[in-house]
């Protein structure tokens, strides 16, 4: 894609569709993570101290997932809303076109490499 030259529909096709899947796939990921966050039972008598401390210690990762999912999520909904919006491939700091090659890896980065 040249700096004035828009994606064309088959690139902006393939695009969405990567976004579509990593949309269904951090939705399924949080299903995952939110069993895995809920609080952990601290049950004396049922656990040892060292299976305790385990679980806590899984709780805070999927906590932290979490909110790495989460932000994915808002990132790859931005994303298909500027495809909807007709702003997809362009650059939400200056305006300029997003490469190709970065959209490719990144399908929901707002900004080019510079801004970003």
């Amino acid at each position: 894609m040249s700096p004035d030259r828009p994606l064309s529909a088959h690139q902006l096709a393939e695009l969405r569709s990567e976004l579509e899947a990593a949309l269904a796939k951090v939705i399924r990921s949080m299903k995952v993570s939110d069993e895995a966050a809920k609080p952990v039972e601290l049950d004396q008598t049922a656990v040892g101290r060292l299976s305790r401390m385990d679980s806590l210690q899984s709780q805070s990762m999927a906590k932290s997932l979490q909110e790495r999912e989460r932000a994915k999520l808002v990132l790859v909904r931005a994303a298909l809303a500027r495809m909807d919006d007709g702003s997809y491939g362009r650059c939400t700091g200056c305006g300029e076109a997003i490469p190709l090659g970065r959209l490719m890896v990144f399908p929901e980065t707002p900004t080019c490499q510079h801004c970003g």
